[in-house]
């Protein structure tokens, strides 16, 4: 009766501590502006978790056999169509690489409060920048995790010097190396939509790209929230890099699936602005984070969005849609998209209705 959540949110965000910072300070009831609903977890508890392996797609030999590349390309139509995720090994990242930036991303969130303070802004337009969540003043309830985020969204140009010094040589190669995989899963996306490889890349979906480095905390009360709420992207594609802990969960068949982690893998899922623009061909899925008291789980999110400013207008592709199967959504920016899915996901609300015909 007595909760200010206004308040307690204000009061949290003012700590610029983060999540990070409760758990140092030895909190052992995480505080109500983390609870969800009561609805929501009884939800959960009668929602059981199926069985289900999110498929496996072994990327070697795309460029030297047109056989093994047919198969490639119809292991991720079957997948994009079906799933809207699934996992790619042998995908040309080394392991020191993948290592590297998880170590980076947890030395940089395991330094004391003071030297992260100079990153924690609720300002979107700063290129790197630590956050709690992006809808901290929005959502019914606050995610159990800290987010530093990396936006190359208007630009590609990112000087070392505007990362932070415990990361910054371990995401400047993972930001190279996993853009460069994104040419390649867009090559054969391109191909698995009937088109010519280069056809998404022509588009400039590869162009335009947000990082995203995860660190949930244990929590010390996990059935009570979440890592992450349940969401689908505003992406074309994203590639999620994420350790061995566990708790990424996709919807599939209405029920959630757990996306087990394989050393070595990255995690590929189909997001909104793909699924638009392959009218409803490819399947945006929704997923989430469950929290665990375990250890702390840290993942790396890269969103291909393209660039926020860009003023092309992007739709479903003439190629796919026809006089039977006409266009199901209307034209957008990307900067349009990007602006309504932020108050549709703090609203719990799907951002592709709002661009349906």
């Amino acid at each position: 009766m007595d909760y200010d959540r206004a308040k307690e949110v204000k009061a949290f965000d003012d700590t610029k501590a983060g999540v990070k910072g409760l758990v140092d300070a030895g909190t052992m009831n995480i505080p109500g502006i983390f609870i969800r609903s009561p609805e929501e977890i009884a939800q959960d508890l009668s929602c059981l978790t199926i069985p289900l392996q999110v498929p496996v797609i072994d990327l070697s030999g795309t460029e030297k056999d047109d056989r093994r590349r047919r198969k490639i390309v119809d292991e991720i139509r079957i997948a994009s169509e079906k799933w809207g995720f699934f996992r790619v090994v042998n995908h040309g990242i080394p392991l020191s690489v993948l290592s590297e930036m998880m170590n980076g991303v947890r030395a940089f969130h395991e330094q004391p409060s003071e030297v992260k303070q100079e990153f924690y802004s609720g300002d979107r337009m700063k290129k790197v920048r630590l956050v709690t969540n992006s809808e901290l003043y929005l959502s019914r309830s606050v995610n159990w995790r800290d987010t530093m985020n990396i936006s190359l969204l208007f630009s590609d140009h990112l000087h070392p010097d505007e990362l932070p010094l415990a990361c910054r040589d371990s995401t400047i190669e993972y930001i190279k190396d996993v853009s460069e995989l994104g040419d390649t899963i867009f090559e054969l996306l391109s191909e698995a939509l009937g088109l010519k490889p280069n056809h998404l890349r022509d588009m400039e979906c590869s162009k335009g790209r947000g990082f995203s480095c995860h660190y949930y905390p244990a929590c010390p009360e996990p059935d009570l929230t979440l890592g992450t709420n349940k969401h689908s992207d505003p992406t074309f594609i994203t590639i999620l890099l994420q350790d061995q802990t566990g708790g990424l969960q996709v919807v599939h068949d209405n029920r959630w699936v757990d996306v087990q982690p394989i050393v070595g893998s990255l995690v590929v899922n189909i997001g909104d602005t793909l699924q638009i623009i392959s009218n409803n061909k490819f399947k945006s899925a929704v997923h989430r984070v469950r929290a665990n008291s375990d250890r702390p789980r840290i993942s790396v999110a890269c969103f291909f969005t393209a660039f926020a400013a860009s003023s092309k207008l992007y739709g479903p592709i003439e190629e796919i849609a026809s006089e039977e199967s006409p266009p199901v959504y209307r034209e957008f920016l990307v900067s349009e998209y990007i602006s309504n899915y932020y108050n549709c996901r703090a609203l719990n609300t799907s951002g592709l209705d709002h661009f349906k015909l």
